[in-house]
């Protein structure tokens, strides 16, 4: 690794640069720099975890596939933030329950499992872990509840409020957040565009009417 790409590790990641020198410079030794292309399927269901990954640029989308070839989005992994996955999968020697794909070229730094292990054993590292641990597992419990208890148009609503103005993306990408089919989200996206809440482009939703929809959200 070059001293570049490990100065961006230590300022992505700051808890490693908390890890004692000598520790910390004889992990790194043994990891790896990658860079995929978009769409490179970095692990999937069933497949052993060996070792962890460090994001320095681009990102992970996290899903669970089903056997109909549809996707339920659970995170996406930023530069700096960690997969609970992984760790998880590390830390009970399991197989992994879900599928991590590249979204644009991402370059990781993957941590063979037995360094993973060796700096668990410093406080700073360990610390990080669990720290997002508890933030993922807030995150995913609030995924839980909105596919379980919000009807799909509410669901709808709420992401384009939450995307600005004007939301470009195409409804299959719109469905692949929600967890959904394009042809459903196709037909909702017609009916808001009827009740004069929203404008359909190429690729692209105008809100024309953010209070509307804003009321749909919250029923």
């Amino acid at each position: 690794m070059s001293a570049a790409l490990e100065t961006s590790l230590l300022q992505l990641y700051p808890a490693l640069e908390a890890v004692a020198a000598p520790l910390r410079g004889a992990t790194l030794a043994q990891a790896q720099v990658m860079t995929v292309p978009a769409g490179t399927v970095l692990f999937d269901e069933r497949q052993p975890c060996q070792g962890f990954p460090f994001v320095l640029s681009g990102a992970v989308r996290v899903v669970k596939a089903a056997a109909n070839g549809r996707e339920l989005p659970l995170y996406r992994v930023l530069p700096g933030e960690t997969c609970i996955i992984t760790s998880s999968c590390l830390l009970g020697r399991a197989d992994y329950n879900a599928r991590g794909v590249a979204e644009g070229e991402t370059t990781l730094v993957f941590l063979p499992r037995g360094q993973f292990d060796t700096l668990l054993a410093s406080a700073p590292f360990r610390d990080f872990i669990f720290g997002l641990f508890a933030e993922r597992i807030a995150e995913l419990m609030q995924l839980v509840e909105e596919v379980a208890f919000r009807k799909l148009d509410q669901r709808l609503a709420g992401l384009l409020l939450g995307k600005g103005r004007v939301v470009h993306a195409t409804h299959q990408q719109l469905a692949d957040e929600l967890g959904s089919v394009r042809e459903m989200v196709s037909r909702l996206l017609k009916g808001f565009a009827e009740q004069g809440l929203v404008a359909l482009g190429r690729e692209q939703v105008e809100i024309l009417d953010p209070t509307g929809l804003r009321r749909i959200a919250a029923v």
